[in-house]
């Protein structure tokens, strides 16, 4: 059975439940059709002024209604989520609350867990062997982005496409596991790549297409991706509990600070991207993160599932044209 939920989770729990996770956010950014599963939330009566993701999640679910039941994080993601939660139950979606304390706690976290594992029928014996299962797999993508910082030979976006799918590993951990061993035996036969500008893609993910490539085409090398390689988390850790209390995302601003501020120095960015997504509340901290890091920013903004719009090129195309200067 699959069981679906609205952002990383702790996804141990799932796997040592026997059941299958599924991130409704990569089901819906992924779908060939998803410009058009925001324009169906919105023909249903959600409002343009809400989080395209939120919408997006939204439709997914209407379309994909064997993804029950669906774990809603009701703290430490976003705020609109709580209304997709009331929606859902008034359909009649099974729902399970998931909350990151705020602000971070371990007693607080590891109650959460565990309420969890008790909803699932699952315990910290069975939880504990899918953590340490997953430790090689997790090493592999820690290898994957060193590869991608220190040698360049693994692009941008194939590492933000392998770190945000760690979210739930496609739903099949042994298979994911395959693909990215396959994968980098191919990466480590590449040549060294060391030319271009480094940058560091900071916020949410990118609800663009084509950004990648196109910062491609300016020859600039995106060498760190900030929330996707949290999705994996990158720490080595004692137990579970502490992996998902180092994990920032979910929490306040400044430990995610302290962790882009250590990537510019170990990866040696020249400047930062700051992606923010319309209508959420974590455009405010933009003003945060120009205060507290010292390197070069740009923000854009991004609203529906399409490619880079013209100003947006311009914006990028200026800045990482100083950045080269």
């Amino acid at each position: 059975m699959s069981l679906g939920f609205t952002t990383t989770i702790p996804v141990e729990v799932i796997l040592a439940a026997g059941l299958r996770p599924v991130d409704i956010n990569n089901i819906f950014i992924t779908a060939p059709d998803a410009y058009q599963r925001v324009s169906a939330a919105e023909d249903e009566g959600w409002p343009r002024t809400v989080c395209a993701w939120i919408k997006g999640i939204y439709t997914t679910l209407q379309l994909q209604p064997g993804i029950q039941p669906v774990i809603v994080v009701t703290q430490g993601d976003c705020s609109n989520t709580h209304a997709l939660m009331e929606l859902l139950e008034a359909e009649g979606r099974p729902l399970i609350p998931f909350q990151f304390p705020y602000p971070r706690n371990r007693r607080l976290l590891q109650a959460q867990i565990e309420q969890l594992m008790g909803t699932l029928g699952t315990d910290w014996p069975a939880v504990n062997h899918i953590w340490q299962c997953l430790a090689p797999l997790r090493a592999g993508l820690a290898d994957l982005d060193r590869l991608t910082w220190e040698t360049g030979q693994v692009t941008g976006l194939e590492n933000f496409q392998f770190l945000i799918a760690s979210s739930d590993f496609n739903g099949q951990p042994e298979i994911f596991a395959q693909e990215l061993q396959s994968f980098l035996r191919i990466a480590r036969s590449r040549p060294h790549r060391r030319e271009g500008v480094r940058l560091g893609l900071i916020g949410i993910p990118p609800i663009f297409g084509d950004l990648f490539d196109y910062l491609e085409e300016l020859g600039a090398m995106v060498v760190f991706n900030e929330i996707p390689r949290q999705f994996s988390m990158p720490y080595s850790c004692r137990d579970l509990v502490e992996q998902y209390l180092r994990y920032t995302y979910p929490y306040d601003i400044f430990a995610r600070i302290a962790d882009i501020a250590d990537a510019a120095v170990q990866r040696r960015l020249d400047g930062l991207i700051h992606y923010t997504q319309s209508f959420c509340f974590r455009q405010i901290q933009d003003r945060l993160l120009r205060q507290c890091l010292d390197l070069p920013i740009v923000t854009i903004e991004g609203d529906r599932p399409v490619n880079l719009d013209h100003r947006t090129r311009l914006r990028l195309e200026a800045f990482v044209d100083v950045l080269r200067r």
